[in-house]
């Protein structure tokens, strides 16, 4: 009798082990299963990396001359047309006011072309103006009167003498023939900009 007892808690212990044994195998079973998603998650990111890494390489492709020219441009380009904004309302001669309404054209449609080609080229150009032209801006925004018109035609002399020399030098110099072509198509028009703004000048001096 004693051993027939011994013999079947021998047994219930063997049945024990083995239903341990399997729901160890099924929550191994799962937790292999759930690690599933994880792997999809990290192909992802290899993903994204490489598209961020092709935008790099794009831009990768532009000389120093090119990408120093192509901020110059955009920063001064919105200078110009929020400079000639503020002439086209305060400005109290007419040959000053008339310059301002051209600059806020001519330069508003250069700046877009700009911005097309540095869409094209996967290029990030300036969305402000630095620290110099916006003391320029806020200067320029105090004065009034003959005051205001003096300072307008000064700075516009100034500044188109300057973006002369920047184009002509990204015409020659640079290395995206794009951006080649824009500088040197937009030439003409800073040059007649230059004219315009040494006679309005002469009217206010």
């Amino acid at each position: 009798m004693k051993n027939s007892i011994l013999t079947i808690l021998a047994v219930a212990a063997m049945v024990a082990c083995k239903k341990n044994e399997t729901t160890t195998s099924d929550q191994s079973s799962d937790s292999t299963t759930m690690s599933a998603p994880a792997d999809t998650s990290m192909n992802t990111g290899d993903s994204a990396t490489t598209v961020a890494s092709d935008a790099n390489t794009a831009t990768n492709t532009l000389s120093a001359q090119d990408k120093k020219f192509a901020d110059e441009a955009a920063m001064g380009g919105m200078m110009e047309v929020m400079l000639g904004q503020l002439a086209s309302t305060n400005a109290s001669n007419a040959t000053v006011k008339s310059l301002g309404a051209m600059m806020v054209k001519d330069h508003g449609k250069a700046n877009d072309e700009l911005k097309k080609w540095a869409s094209a080229s996967g290029y990030t150009l300036p969305t402000t103006m630095n620290a110099e032209q916006q003391k320029h801006y806020d200067e320029l925004k105090a004065k009034k009167g003959a005051e205001f018109d003096r300072m307008y035609a000064d700075l516009m002399v100034k500044d188109h003498k300057e973006d002369i020399a920047k184009f002509k030098k990204e015409a020659s110099e640079g290395s995206d023939a794009s951006l080649k072509s824009f500088a040197s198509t937009t030439l003409p028009t800073l040059e007649h900009h230059l004219m315009e703004a040494e006679k309005a000048n002469n009217a206010v001096k």
